[in-house]
């Protein structure tokens, strides 16, 4: 007997109904990001793998650990092999476009948004896949396009409020800090890696090895027995510069002014080594412990890092997988699979090609229609229409000939002679 082949440890196939609800959450999001004047970017899902060690971070988990590497063949003998990586997040990707296409020369601010998936091979979980997708935005520029603003960052922050508001999340969280300038977080890193040495020997062992090469990182650890070490480690924000500390409180009061609630969190680093100032993350409960919907933050240095021009940035990635988990973990959440219009029962097989027609007419005036088979008893076609549409339409020989339909509405058991040139606007309701 052969082997039965199934999708690969960490990815997973989206089916309907459920797909419904990721369909409904990517126009939400295309909807939101349009009154913001964002415009959607599609890059490559595979790049060069240099992209990813000088953008992430070669000490980051991602780059050390995480990603689909692999060599591409040579086009000819004399030509060295490309290395290539499965993209594990979206950001640089993004920046080297910018650069690639000298979108800076238009002395505009740069606002895209993607949707797409990402790919790292971490240990599977509930939320957790090897494949996984994000929604995610970047806003970057010249200075002299207000792109280094503290206002940039306040109206992304608002905006993702918005969203999450509209897709009917309430109870979310925002958690946000400041990780500073790139001068203030290597003197923060001396810092903590001064307080780390006599301590790392307690720590798990991925802690033990971030306290030599990324100190920072030890701060993001999620493991229980570590964080009454963690809690006694120095403050960034004791370490931050004038400037910094400027950045934060502008972004602070717009974040009032608009009445975005937020929760100052000191330890809150973000995993990846181009942010800088303003990092945040909008939790929610209904997720467990690992309780991150989205996250994000400033990145003023990460085009200079891949060798483009100066262009502060700031952006966002949202998990969609956890953010699907979220809405269908609420009470209030919409039913996944919206039933389409109708169904069109034909009443025997030679009705088979008025019941075509009709469909065709129906669905060209925008209704969803499903169409049933002539061979088919009443009863199994009233069963097949109940799980899918809210009314079934009842095609037989009289039907035909009269032009009046008959037409049942299952939410109210009601039974309706319908003239066909009634039928549309009937169906609507």
């Amino acid at each position: 007997m052969s082997q039965t082949l199934k999708a690969v440890r960490g990815t997973r196939d989206l089916l309907p109904p459920e797909t419904a609800l990721w369909n409904r959450i990517e126009a939400t999001a295309r909807a939101v990001f349009a009154r913001y004047n964002f415009g959607e970017i599609r890059t490559p899902i595979f790049e060069d793998t240099l992209l990813f060690a000088r953008g992430v971070g070669e000490e980051t988990d991602i780059v050390s650990k995480e990603m689909y590497t692999w060599e591409d063949r040579a086009r000819a003998a004399s030509e060295k092999p490309q290395s290539l990586t499965l993209r594990p997040e979206n950001t640089a990707g993004v920046v080297r476009a910018y650069i690639e296409h000298k979108l800076g020369e238009t002395g505009q601010l740069q606002k895209l948004y993607y949707i797409g998936p990402q790919f790292r091979r971490e240990r599977p979980q509930k939320g957790r896949y090897r494949q996984f997708w994000q929604i995610g935005a970047e806003a970057i520029g010249p200075q002299s396009a207000g792109s280094e603003s503290p206002l940039r960052d306040a109206e992304v922050l608002e905006m993702l409020s918005s969203l999450l508001n509209e897709l009917g999340i309430s109870g979310w969280t925002l958690e946000l800090n400041s990780v500073g300038s790139s001068a203030d977080r290597a003197r923060y890193n001396d810092a903590l890696r001064a307080a780390l040495e006599p301590v790392a020997s307690q720590l798990c062992a991925d802690c033990q090895r971030r306290a030599v090469t990324n100190p920072l990182r030890v701060l993001d650890c999620k493991v229980p027995e570590d964080q009454a070490i963690i809690e006694t480690l120095p403050k960034i924000a004791e370490y931050l510069d004038e400037d910094s500390k400027k950045h934060f409180d502008a972004v602070i009061a717009a974040l009032d002014a608009a009445g975005v609630p937020y929760h100052l969190n000191p330890r809150l680093v973000r995993g990846l080594d181009y942010y800088t100032r303003t990092t945040f993350e909008f939790t929610h409960g209904g997720l467990g412990a690992q309780n991150a919907l989205l996250g994000g933050g400033r990145y003023d240095g990460l085009s200079e890092a891949i060798g483009g021009p100066k262009a502060p940035g700031i952006g966002f990635a949202i998990g969609l997988d956890r953010l699907v988990l979220t809405l269908q973990g609420l009470e209030t959440t919409e039913t996944i699979a919206e039933k389409i219009n109708a169904y069109i029962a034909p009443l025997g097989e030679t009705v088979n090609p008025a019941a075509l027609k009709l469909a065709r007419e129906l669905r060209r005036a925008g209704l969803s229609v499903e169409l049933g088979d002539g061979s088919f008893r009443l009863k199994k076609s009233f069963e097949a229409a109940d799980k899918v549409a809210r009314k079934i339409v009842i095609l037989g020989e009289d039907e035909v000939q009269s032009g009046i339909l008959t037409v049942k509405d299952f939410s109210t058991g009601a039974q309706t002679k319908v003239p066909r040139a009634e039928l549309d606007r009937f169906l609507q309701q």
